[in-house]
Parts: structure tokens; sequence; C-alpha cells
């Protein structure tokens, strides 16, 4: 080879070591199991974001207040319009059946407050009775519609077994006595 040549090649080394070194772009691709990896980790997180949103903005809508009469009136303003549940005795002498429509009308009272309830089915629960000489607790699901509590769902509760013998010992009848079949014909 030439001198030429020699200095040539040592000039070329010469400037390529004085210049700065061009930055070198190199896109490294994640190997292809990172990258389902990271897909299915954004794709949780997107439906666990979406499933906390609905909860989120469902939850007032189906939530069930469960009141006493006395809170229910209290709270009258906040909870109309709302499903609530209210909880009270029922009223000596305050249950009352139409025919047509069917319905069912009454009112439960607790800690002072009294509410009229209408029920608008022509079945109720059997532990539902107006019974002389016993408190019965009644627990109505539904709607305040101006003066009245309209009620889609009612439950009575019976009295425990054992204050069922205590009564029986003094002589009392349990609030929902034998089932009679009515007479045929009537």
């Amino acid at each position: 080879m030439s001198d030429l040549d020699e200095e040539l090649a040592r000039a070329v080394a010469e400037s390529e070591a004085d210049a700065p070194a061009a930055p070198v772009s190199r896109q490294v691709a994640p190997p292809p199991g990172r990258r389902r990896e990271v897909g299915l980790v954004l794709g949780l997180l997107v439906a666990a974001g979406a499933i906390a949103t609905l909860v989120l903005t469902t939850v007032d809508d189906a939530a069930i207040y469960s009141k006493g009469v006395d809170e229910l009136l209290r709270e009258r303003e906040a909870l109309e319009g709302r499903t609530v549940r209210v909880q009270g005795i029922l009223v000596k002498g305050s249950l009352a059946r139409r025919a047509e429509p069917c319905e069912h009308r009454f009112q439960i009272e607790k800690a002072g407050g009294r509410l009229d309830v209408h029920y608008p089915q022509c079945v109720v629960p059997d532990t539902f009775r107006d019974v002389p000489g016993m408190d019965v607790d009644v627990t109505a699901t539904g709607k305040l519609a101006g003066a009245h509590f309209l009620a889609s769902e009612i439950m009575a509760k019976c009295p425990s077994k054992y204050d069922m013998k205590q009564r029986a010992a003094q002589g009392e009848q349990a609030p929902h006595g034998p089932i009679v079949p009515a007479a045929p014909g009537g």
C-alpha cells in the first residue's frame, strides 16, 4: 500500500475520534410475551374502572333506606320519591281491606310518629293480623306518596315461640290462629 492510503486511513480514524458520536436510535421491541402482559393489564384496568364507575353512579338509586316511622316523618323531604323500608307497630283497629280495587290500609307508629300505609295487594302475610292484646311489628317497603306511604311489600314479625308459650299459658290465642277454610258456595 502506498503512503497515501495509510495517511487517508489515519485521517479518517482521527476525524472519527474527534467528532462527537451521533446518537444511535434503536427501538427495542419488548419480547412477544411482555406485549401480551401489558395489553392484559391495560384491559383489566379499563374493565375495573368501568365497573367502579357503574357501581358508584348507581348505588344511590339502588339503596333502600331503613327507618322507623318517626325518622321517616322527620326526614320526609329528603326521602321523597326514594324506596324506603319503614318499621313500626300496627295501630290497633286501623287495619281495613277494600275489595275494589283490592287494597289494605292501616297505620303504623313508632316513637310518637304515626303513618298511614296503603298496600294495593289482595294478599297479606299470614302473620299480619290485628290481634287484641298483642303488638304486631310491621315492616313496609315502598315510597312516600303525599300524605301516605305506598307499600309494595309488607312483612309482619311473628311473636317468638317463647312469647307464644308464655301467652298460651295465660290463656291467649296465637295472633294468626289456625286457618279455617271457607264454607262451599260462600
